[in-house]
């Protein structure tokens, strides 16, 4: 069964760094294009960043200049940088696999679970 595990979230302080991993299982990681996502208190989910199988980035404008994304296809794994923390990033950050349909054996398009990062003095 696909699925996504997020790690890394937890209590940070404003200025602070944190690092988010969320690994994938299946044979296919590589076709897909991984991308993280955050839902703010009272907000709607929306894209952080996203990498495709090509290592091409896309970077969302609440957080641009302040993130880092990185796969590890051999570990069926992406990364998530942040630095600079504010208290409005706040929030649970999700983790999103999408292919073509037509390429992959498992789901087209699922989530993680989330991992919720708090940052607060």
């Amino acid at each position: 069964q696909a699925q996504l595990v997020e790690s890394g979230g937890g209590l940070v302080q404003p200025g602070g760094s944190v690092k988010l991993s969320c690994i994938g299982s299946g044979r296919t990681f590589g076709l897909y294009t991984m991308g993280w996502y955050r839902q703010v208190p009272g907000g709607q989910r929306e894209m952080v960043a996203t990498i495709t199988r090509g290592f091409s980035r896309l970077f969302g404008d609440s957080m641009r200049g302040r993130i880092l994304i990185f796969r590890d296809n051999s570990k069926n794994k992406v990364d998530l940088e942040i630095n600079g923390l504010k208290p409005e990033d706040t929030g649970v950050y999700y983790c999103n696999a999408r292919a073509n349909p037509s390429e992959v054996d498992g789901p087209s398009n699922y989530w993680g679970q989330g991992t919720q990062v708090t940052v607060s003095s």
